[in-house]
């Protein structure tokens, strides 16, 4: 596996902060967030002289510009608006000369995305995918299910279509890579994260590492190796994966710190 830095955890940071905490690091990899967040440095409609100075950071701090990310949700009653901004982030993905784009399946709970919700859901991945072939960027949807916080800052996480392999085996028919993330499928409780990648990895491109650790009524976010994954058994299935493995601390009040633990736990854990 490759290391670098995912972006949610990051979102409060500068692009400049980001990529000094990369090198920092000693990675090479920062996944690249568009118009997910509102401080990110490229929105919808970015100009090619902003994009051009996005490449030129990158460049500046030896960063590859690989891996990008976008939110969006393909579950709701706005799919054609949800497929218009997708397409948008992809040609400026394609412009950054990005090799990977994670986006979304939707955020619905599975009981919901059934019938015409479903098949529109499917239609809009196939799409999308379709559009991104020409550009040279590989479009991989992330296991993420839906996610509920309560009073006291607990997540609940529920299953969505892209926690489920059933529905991943009509995903995976879009054309769609996958971009696995193990902690989200244990958060669910349902499906078995070490057993998910090996049905699918074939279709997986890149990998989040992260963790949560158990707390009354759910989860809270935790640095690799503090929570509730099975390591041993996970770092001895990803043996089998050479891509990028972002990773991936969502708190961002200590993430500087929180992603050099998780890097230190993942270089001694190494199978």
């Amino acid at each position: 596996m490759r290391y670098g830095l995912a972006a949610w955890g990051l979102r409060e940071e500068s692009l400049e902060s980001q990529l000094a905490l990369t090198k920092k690091l000693g990675l090479e990899l920062l996944e690249f967030s568009i118009a997910n967040y509102d401080k990110d440095a490229l929105q919808l409609g970015a100009t090619d002289a902003q994009i051009e100075h996005v490449k030129e950071l990158f460049r500046q701090n030896g960063i590859r510009l690989e891996c990008g990310c976008t939110g969006n949700d393909f579950t709701g009653d706005d799919v054609a608006e949800q497929v218009k901004k997708v397409k948008e982030v992809i040609d400026i993905a394609a412009k950054l000369g990005l090799r990977y784009l994670r986006i979304f399946a939707g955020f619905n709970s599975d009981s919901a995305v059934i019938g015409e919700r479903l098949v529109k859901m499917l239609a809009a991945l196939k799409e999308v995918n379709d559009y991104a072939k020409n550009t040279g960027v590989r479009l991989c949807v992330e296991t993420h299910g839906g996610v509920a916080c309560l009073e006291n800052g607990a997540l609940v996480h529920f299953n969505s279509a892209t926690t489920r392999t059933d529905i991943w085996k009509e995903i995976v028919k879009t054309g769609v890579s996958c971009a696995y993330d193990p902690a989200n499928l244990t958060a669910v409780g349902t499906t078995c994260a070490t057993g998910f990648f090996r049905q699918f990895k074939e279709a997986v491109a890149y990998v989040h590492l992260k963790d949560f650790r158990d707390v009354e009524g759910g989860v809270r976010p935790a640095a690799c190796g503090e929570g509730r994954l099975d390591w041993k058994r996970l770092m001895e299935t990803l043996k089998e994966f050479d891509g990028p493995a972002m990773i991936e601390y969502e708190l961002p009040e200590d993430v500087e710190d929180g992603m050099t633990r998780s890097l230190n736990f993942l270089k001694t854990h190494e199978a």
